[in-house]
């Protein structure tokens, strides 16, 4: 069981995240390319690379959190980073210290999802990444544990039904819903990468608390 989760475990995280995204850069750029730009893969890595790179040097959540949410906004263009870095923001509103509890990271996360939807109007069913980052982070919030594998655990495998579920779907937002039918049968680029991102924070987590 893991009851706390210090700025170092969540830096590791961010690494873990990294190396899984960049060893799928491809696979997201060829899912964006059927109804977007062909470019989220590379959006992605170079978002969290700046996310990595912030967070080495912080020494506590909330200005971490809100310098890397700041530099992905302002280094790194396109729509992936804002909405990426809004997360982050949102993320650093609701925490302090170098230590959080299962309730303060179900917090953490909540506050995330507040401030990422008053960047996107896209909501669960549109096929983008909201239909990952809602069931998640709601996914959390039932999940009572104590446990912080356990509650990251559950959103990690909302995230990822959420994404497998965008296959089905038309697209319904944004440009892409230009394409109307076509988009069915292709998961969508940015829930699947996001859903990526939560399992990979679950891995990480795995391995501390072996």
């Amino acid at each position: 069981m893991k009851k706390e989760l210090t700025i170092d475990d969540f830096k590791s995280m961010l690494e873990h995240a990294l190396k899984n995204i960049s060893e799928r850069v491809d696979e997201f750029s060829s899912l964006d390319a059927v109804i977007g730009d062909g470019d989220h893969g590379q959006a992605i890595y170079t978002a969290m690379l700046t996310a990595v790179n912030t967070a080495r040097q912080g020494v506590e959540f909330k200005s971490m959190l809100n310098d890397i949410g700041m530099n992905m906004m302002l280094q790194v263009s396109g729509s992936t980073s804002t909405l990426l870095g809004a997360f982050f923001l949102g993320m650093g509103d609701c925490v302090s210290g170098t230590r959080l509890d299962a309730a303060e990271v179900r917090g953490m996360f909540a506050g995330a999802l507040a401030n990422l939807q008053k960047q996107t109007q896209a909501k669960p069913g549109d096929k983008t990444l909201m239909d990952a980052v809602v069931p998640a982070v709601e996914a959390m919030q039932l999940c009572k544990s104590e446990d912080i594998v356990e509650v990251m655990q559950a959103g990690a495998d909302a995230a990822l039904a959420g994404a497998a579920a965008t296959t089905r779907m038309k697209a319904n937002y944004g440009r892409a819903r230009n394409y109307g039918e076509r988009s069915v049968g292709f998961a969508d680029s940015g829930a699947t990468s996001w859903s990526c991102i939560l399992q990979s924070f679950v891995e990480a987590l795995k391995t501390m608390a072996d």
